[in-house]
């Protein structure tokens, strides 16, 4: 326990008092909060995970008017639901959903509790308790990043963490020291958007803060210091993919449904996936960072020709797929973006006809 965490806890009545009266007068107008159920709050924060809120809205109106509730979203098929979500990344957390849906229409009593909701697939600890608290009134606390960040600043904590994980762990106590079991949810709610709109990563508006009368690190002067991590090692991967068209159509490559990583969704090929070495130049350079590592993929124009064809034939992961149906292909978004860059409306470029 930090040397803050006491004061706090005793001050804990007149702290969740000004923290609420601040998020009722300057809370977000969210979509997900304008009209409240347990099916918007699971999709809302399934979609949040390690997503920007903002990317997030438009995903998040399209989905809820598509598949207003849990029995809309089962009946629903895999592909769809892959579909709809590219772009957001992490899919494994579309496919939770899906099966998340699909389970809880078949039960008698749906779940109310966070250690109910933690018994699904996907649903960790904070989802669980997100969904909960805002749903059910459980008073359970969320800690989620911002969370973290608040309190670390708050008591002044000087440890160092490893990662997110073990910060959240240490913090888990205090949180819920701290919740209002009246309005759990709202309390929860409160403390992310303090975290998001006050207590920033960077430049921190601690003028005004609702809470700094009770900040450690606002009395120190190091609140922008708070908290603490491990560098972080990272690293460079280069990838070499083939960019293939024929006859109106994309060669594309579809994960398995038992793959580890994105299955069911689709990318442009790997060149190794058609024994085809590198040609002197890229058609298309591109980054992305994922976690520590950065991704240069190097995207070749390849000629469809004889090898090609019986590459594409004995693969079964590869397939081809007409050029106006690529936003229902379930490409990840990253890929879907470029391809899209790539190709004109007409589904040709200028500089490029199909070979």
């Amino acid at each position: 326990m930090s040397f803050g965490e006491p004061k706090l806890i005793s001050a804990a009545p007149a702290f969740r008092k000004s923290l609420l009266l601040w998020f009722f007068k300057n809370h977000r107008p969210l979509p997900w909060r304008k009209k409240t159920s347990a099916y918007r709050t699971v999709v809302s924060e399934l979609m949040s995970q390690q997503t920007q809120i903002a990317t997030v809205i438009p995903y998040f109106e399209k989905w809820v008017k598509k598949w207003p509730d849990f029995a809309a979203l089962a009946q629903a098929k895999e592909s769809e639901v892959l579909a709809a979500w590219a772009g957001l990344g992490y899919y494994s957390r579309a496919r939770h959903l899906w099966q998340l849906a699909r389970q809880v229409v078949e039960q008698k009593n749906p779940p109310r509790t966070a250690k109910e909701w933690e018994k699904f697939k996907g649903v960790g600890p904070y989802t669980a308790a997100a969904i909960a608290s805002i749903s059910f009134a459980d008073p359970v606390a969320v800690v989620d990043g911002n969370v973290v960040r608040v309190l670390a600043r708050l008591t002044a904590s000087q440890k160092q963490w490893l990662d997110r994980s073990a910060s959240v762990k240490d913090f888990t106590p205090l949180a819920n020291a701290l919740i209002d079991t009246r309005k759990p949810g709202d309390f929860n709610q409160a403390m992310m958007e303090l975290g998001a709109l006050v207590c920033r990563k960077t430049s921190p508006d601690c003028v005004h803060c609702p809470v700094a009368r009770w900040c450690q690190a606002k009395a120190l002067g190091i609140a922008e210091r708070l908290p603490k991590f491990a560098a972080k090692t990272s690293r460079k991967v280069v990838v070499h993919r083939a960019l293939v068209l024929q006859s109106e159509k994309l060669l594309i490559k579809r994960y398995p449904l038992s793959a580890r990583r994105l299955a069911g969704m689709a990318e442009i090929p790997l060149l190794s996936d058609l024994a085809i070495n590198p040609p002197s130049s890229p058609s298309l350079s591109k980054r992305r960072t994922i976690g520590s590592v950065t991704y240069e993929e190097q995207i070749y124009h390849i000629k469809a020709d004889v090898d090609i064809r019986r590459h594409s034939a004995k693969n079964p992961e590869l397939e081809w797929v007409k050029l106006n149906q690529l936003t229902d292909a379930a490409l990840t978004g990253p890929h879907l973006r470029w391809l899209r860059d790539w190709l004109n409306p007409d589904g040709l470029t200028k500089r490029d006809k199909p070979l």
